[in-house]
């Protein structure tokens, strides 16, 4: 070993981080004989030696940063063959968050090789070994470790997300409107950041005696586990409608599961639902908390269709109940839903007062005169409450509308 490269009386290195490096080879008067060594840069390295994996697995701490491994040390007991390199692999399994570095001689430069292509982050020649060379292979090796762990992480990160967008997707409603003349869009924004599911929650699905039954909720709160509990109460309307189930009996066994799947009893959800007679011009509305929804008709202005009969939300009174009232439509309209994250923005930036049904029926209302239909008017609907806001809405939006356009008997 290089003597100038290396010395047993080093002093501090200021705000420089020391390395720790674990030998591992059996010579005990071996090419590393030194406690420590001072490389260029003033990166002090301090060193440990292992004369056995058995020894090496005792001293292979945390604050160990690199290990060099002797590729000629006899490999463990449990190895079967003769591999060369099971001290290397097993030296890797005992640190998979460390660097390592394998040894050999210059002879088995094919060996050295192999030992980087299994796991190593490189390989020395003991017979060029110096202080200086060391020192910058152990740097490398750090850095490079360092490196390939946070390209691990991203990498998984990246994964998850990935799984995490799959599952949300599969988990938003695809509606079931085969048969009808009815034409429906929905526009759904979670307040999470990066998130796409919210504890918004809707559904549209058409029976076998040509109903159709529409629905939109919202659990109180808008984090993962709101998101959750929105997708268990959708799917539980959907299995309960078409099971015949409308009206009071239908929100009172809604509570019931949603009392079973909460995490604590102050979780509630608002929910409303709409049931369309198969002739298209009448409705069943319950409201449970939730804003009533808003109705445009042939040629008239669009306004709130009735909301003095509803009912609580789900999940606060344990006996409540939820009439159900009949709504005359008409031959052709618009019906808009929506959950409060659409009408809870400010109405001119930051200090200004909350937007309120008031000011969203006028932005409709404006926003139908210029022509706008469909997924057009909700996104447009959406873009606005968000410029009226000043910046991002922080709770989760979701708005749906279905629409008949022409008159039956």
């Amino acid at each position: 070993m290089d003597a100038t490269a290396m010395t047993g009386t080093v002093t501090a290195t200021g705000d420089r981080t020391d390395l720790t490096l674990l030998v591992v080879e059996d010579d005990p008067a071996g090419a590393l004989a030194v406690p420590e060594l001072l490389d260029a840069a003033g990166t002090r390295v301090r060193i440990r030696t292992a004369r056995n994996l058995t020894e090496a697995e005792r001293l292979l701490t945390d604050d160990v940063h690199c290990v060099l491994v002797d590729l000629s040390l006899p490999g463990p007991r449990a190895a079967a063959g003769d591999d060369p390199l099971a001290p290397l692999r097993h030296i890797l399994r005992l640190a998979p968050r460390h660097a390592v570095l394998a040894l050999a001689a210059s002879a088995d430069a094919e060996l050295a090789a192999e030992a980087v292509r299994v796991g190593a982050q490189d390989h020395l020649f003991r017979e060029e070994l110096d202080g200086r060379l060391l020192s910058r292979a152990i740097r490398y090796a750090v850095e490079r470790k360092r490196a390939d762990a946070v390209q691990v992480k991203l990498a998984e990160s990246r994964l998850r997300a990935q799984e995490n967008a799959r599952l949300e997707r599969g988990l938003l409603p695809t509606p079931l409107l085969e048969g009808s003349d009815l034409r429906f869009a929905a526009h759904y924004r979670p307040g999470r950041s990066r998130a796409l599911l919210g504890g918004d929650f809707y559904d549209v699905v058409r029976t076998p005696d040509g109903t159709v039954h529409a629905m939109i909720g919202d659990v109180c709160g808008h984090g993962p586990d709101e998101a959750a509990l929105g997708v268990e109460l959708r799917i539980a309307w959907r299995a309960l409608t078409f099971a015949g189930l409308c009206g009071d009996e239908l929100l009172s066994t809604m509570q019931q599961v949603l009392e079973h799947e909460r995490e604590s009893e102050e979780i509630f959800a608002t929910l409303c639902t709409v049931d369309i007679a198969p002739d298209g011009r009448r409705a069943g509305l319950c409201l449970a908390g939730h804003p009533s929804p808003l109705i445009a008709r042939q040629g008239r202005v669009a306004r709130l269709l009735p909301y003095e009969d509803g009912g609580p939300a789900l999940g606060l009174l344990p006996r409540a109940r939820w009439p159900r009232r009949q709504v005359e439509l008409g031959g052709a309209w618009s019906l808009l839903m929506y959950t409060d994250g659409l009408i809870e923005g400010r109405s001119d930036g930051p200090d200004s007062p909350r937007l309120g049904q008031d000011g969203m029926v006028a932005m409709i209302n404006r926003q139908l005169a210029s022509g706008l239909r469909g997924e057009e008017l909700l996104e447009a609907a959406v873009t606005e409450v968000r410029s009226l806001n000043g910046g991002e809405l922080t709770d989760d939006v979701a708005v749906l509308a279905l629409e008949r356009d022409r008159t039956r008997g």
